[in-house]
């Protein structure tokens, strides 16, 4: 399972307090790329600058406080996604509630110890890695997603019912895909990479060979049958292909799990 500490994830960190933009540096940065904002409405222009893995935000800030920039954040396309962190000083249930209604995933009162706010920020980001390796590497998994009502869950649904109906077309490309999901290429290859760590083209060569997987399982077609189904250009290519993304031929995985089904 991949590390998530190999990889120098982006944090932006958003408080109107310098002290606590020192303190939240000083705990994070050996670990995470820190991007400092001091409240919301600056917080907005950074996360246009670049991608953000996530975000740890005060709630009361001049100009765009922490609940506004939540609600910003869950409103975004590309953004929605981000794993979310709110710092308060307020304690009471009340707040604690506006925060999660806001889409924060995780509410923390000052003061707090650095270790924890580490582990809920290692938590958040081994989530979402487990999520991105277990589609990648596994033919039973579908488009990555934590549950139904995870932030972007909407937009893979969209995303895999396009490619799904236009699975066996070899036109199949980024700019259908951008053009069906109203956006550009850019925007469409940062939100797919965000949260499948694949490139568009990527995605829909793994979700050709996914619904392979599903056809070997479901039903008595031939493999060169399922390699025409799917837009692949041969049977040879479609081959090569499933070995190279889950490290068994098509052949040897009908027949595991058919040896499967019958003990």
């Amino acid at each position: 399972m991949p590390n998530t500490n190999k990889i120098k994830y982006s944090i932006l960190v958003v408080d109107d307090n310098q002290d606590m933009i020192e303190f939240l540096e000083d705990a994070l940065s050996d670990r995470y790329r820190i991007i400092k904002a001091q409240d919301g409405a600056e917080a907005i222009r950074c996360m246009d600058d670049g991608p953000i893995d996530l975000i740890v935000s005060d709630v009361m800030m001049p100009l765009v406080d922490g609940f506004e920039l939540c609600k910003y954040v869950r409103e975004q396309v590309q953004l929605q996604h981000t794993p979310f962190i709110m710092l308060t000083a307020k304690n009471t249930l009340k707040s604690k509630i506006e925060g999660l209604e806001h889409g924060a995933d995780v509410y923390m009162e000052k003061p707090f110890m650095p270790d924890l706010l580490l582990a809920h920020i290692d938590s958040l980001l081994r989530n979402r890695q487990h999520i991105r390796f277990h589609y990648n590497h596994s033919p039973a998994h579908t488009l990555p997603r934590d549950s139904a009502s995870e932030p972007g869950a909407e937009f893979l649904d969209k995303l895999n019912l396009f490619i799904t109906e236009n699975i066996a077309s070899r036109t199949l490309s980024v700019d259908y895909l951008a053009n069906c999901m109203h956006m550009s290429r850019p925007t469409l290859f940062r939100r797919i990479k965000s949260l499948s760590n694949l490139s568009p083209n990527e995605l829909i060569n793994t979700a050709r060979l996914h619904k392979a997987a599903e056809l070997l399982l479901q039903s008595s077609y031939k493999i060169y049958e399922i390699s025409v189904m799917l837009g692949f250009s041969s049977s040879s290519h479609f081959v090569r292909n499933f070995v190279r993304q889950f490290h068994i031929s098509p052949k040897a995985y009908r027949r595991g799990q058919q040896a499967k089904e019958l003990q």
